[in-house]
């Protein structure tokens, strides 16, 4: 692969772009979603200023996890609600479809959580509730922090398919 000692021309970006939109059609299962991460991806590259890059390809690869990644983390940033709020005095007046709304939503993660192998579970309680980090639930479970974070995402997208029917409310 060619070494370039400036940004490189939009072209060495955008021979990479199908396969790019590939990739995160394959990831998000969505082709307009992956054409929006390749486009921001893109266009991130082309706004760096005065950077060297090397490898145009594996940047912008890298670059489009970061903007999957960004997005992920301020749409679940917008849609938490943290457990320990759910309680009578945080639906108002003792609102009773405020209160249905909670209790369901709470049996619902019960529920989806108890589909879940134990390892799932745990790393999803000792991160999300008690706090722990990745480091320390490895040293829990005597896994790397790699399975913490596969774990975590299985979980994640578990929950999110399962309660997805709860935002349609």
């Amino acid at each position: 692969m060619p070494s370039f000692s400036s940004r490189p021309p939009l072209n060495a970006f955008l021979a990479y772009y199908n396969e790019l939109v590939g990739t995160w059609t394959r990831k998000l299962r969505n082709r307009h979603d992956a054409e929006d991460v390749a486009h921001d991806a893109v266009l991130q590259m082309l706004e760096v200023e005065g950077a060297t890059i090397l490898q145009p390809r594996a940047y912008l690869h890298q670059t489009a996890r970061n903007v999957v990644t960004d997005a992920y983390r301020r749409s679940v940033a917008h849609e938490t609600v943290p457990l320990d709020t759910i309680d009578d005095t945080a639906t108002g007046d003792h609102d009773p479809v405020a209160m249905l709304c909670a209790t369901e939503m709470v049996h619902a993660l019960e529920g989806a959580l108890n589909e879940l192998p134990l390892k799932c579970r745990q790393v999803f309680v000792w991160q999300r509730l008690d706090g722990l980090t990745q480091s320390e639930i490895a040293l829990r479970l005597n896994i790397s922090k790699n399975m913490v974070e596969k774990y975590m995402i299985r979980t994640m997208r578990h929950l999110r398919v399962r309660l997805a029917a709860l935002n349609t409310h």
